[in-house]
């Protein structure tokens, strides 16, 4: 998808008339840069993650006549690269002749331990000829003490839920989007503010069909009968591969047989049972830490015949197995979280653009991305591709 499709970026504010529940903000920065250099030669737009710093900026850029030369965080890794790139335009007029703002957007990502960063930024800030626009989600960071003595402060703040359904009803409509009021107001009210997350949502609910839980349904089915397997027959030559056609990782299947144990197993049988889950956490962890892929067979073997071998004989009767709890969901999320993250890290590294604003755009961006091309220009891995494609 060309970003020109992508909503925030289509209707990303060009204008002062374009940004919306910001009045007081755009005041302030109209009377900064009628005032500069009188007073401070930078200003930071702080607050909320898509509430317009950034479009702020350009609409300023653009009432003005300005060139905007913009940098990111990522820009401040090195203090030669920096100095070589920045500081020329803090000195030199534009080839177009215009006047010049530069942009320094996402600054949260500055970090004090970068060979360039902050030193070289407030360095630059006291020689410029053209007024400098910062933009961060967090100013009141200790390393930012004398950015802020240095710049002027201006807060941004997360916008009306009302301000967001006119803005995006506006937008669905000359989009020619059928989505329900309803559903609008919902995506209003989840958005807390952030007009990027807010369109992010209205596209990826227009694109994509919501989710059919089969595919869930049909695990938790699988995992039910493999359960009953294990807790009711005795091993047998196929116990130790019966997780093999499970389509569920064995860190979440652990996880099913930590809550379902006690109901199958009491007093001496239990404790054998929880022996061996004890011991197969233990292969999990030299897994994780060590990356001895190799143990996971151990893993398996204890999960699957060690569990089952707890038990004196078979079972008859029906149980009602539970799906786990809080445990399961934290997990999931974060296992989900982690390939979200990798993945964004590698897009913003190859799109030239702060991480911020890729875990931002990611529900648009994952779209993109499920395109074979762009996964192997990426160089993703298999299992993050595989999360793209769910």
């Amino acid at each position: 998808m060309a970003e020109k499709n992508i909503l925030c970026e289509k209707y990303r504010g060009k204008c002062f008339l374009d940004i919306k529940g910001q009045e007081t903000a755009i005041d302030r920065i109209k009377a900064f840069i009628k005032t500069f250099p009188s007073l401070k030669k930078a200003v930071i737009l702080y607050g909320p993650a898509g509430t317009g710093k950034t479009s702020t900026a350009y609409a300023l850029a653009h009432e003005n006549d300005c060139d905007i030369l913009e940098l990111n965080a990522s820009d401040f890794r090195n203090k030669e690269q920096l100095h070589k790139i920045l500081k020329p335009a803090t000195e030199q007029q534009a080839l177009s002749g215009k006047n010049k703002i530069i942009l320094v957007d996402e600054a949260d990502g500055i970090s004090t331990a970068d060979r360039g960063g902050l030193p070289e930024l407030l360095s630059l800030i006291e020689k410029t000829k053209y007024p400098m626009i910062i933009t961060a989600n967090d100013i009141w960071q200790q390393k930012f003490n004398l950015l802020r003595k240095k710049s002027e402060l201006i807060p941004m703040k997360s916008l009306n839920y009302r301000t967001i359904l006119a803005l995006i009803q506006e937008i669905a409509k000359k989009e020619n989007i059928q989505i329900s009021q309803e559903i609008l107001t919902s995506i209003a009210i989840k958005s807390k503010g952030d007009m990027r997350a807010a369109l992010n949502d209205l596209q990826t609910v227009h694109l994509v069909n919501l989710p059919s839980q089969l595919d869930e349904r049909d695990k938790e089915e699988d995992i039910f009968n493999v359960l009953r397997q294990v807790f009711k027959d005795l091993v047998n030559k196929n116990t130790i591969r019966i997780y093999d056609n499970v389509h569920m990782p064995l860190d979440e299947i652990f996880l099913w047989l930590d809550e379902n144990i006690p109901l199958e197993y009491k007093g001496e049988e239990l404790a054998r049972a929880y022996e061996m889950l004890s011991k197969a956490d233990v292969f999990r962890g030299r897994i994780h830490r060590q990356q001895h892929w190799r143990f996971l067979v151990y893993q398996s073997i204890l999960l699957s015949a060690g569990v089952s071998g707890a038990k004196q004989q078979a079972r008859l009767g029906f149980t009602v197995y539970k799906k786990p709890g809080r445990i399961l969901k934290i997990w999931m999320s974060n296992q989900q979280q982690q390939k979200k993250k990798s993945i964004a890290i590698k897009y913003a590294e190859c799109c030239h653009i702060g991480y911020k604003r890729a875990m931002h755009e990611f529900p648009v961006i994952k779209h993109i991305l499920r395109n074979p091309e762009a996964q192997k220009a990426l160089k993703l891995e298999s299992d993050e591709i595989e999360f793209l494609n769910k």
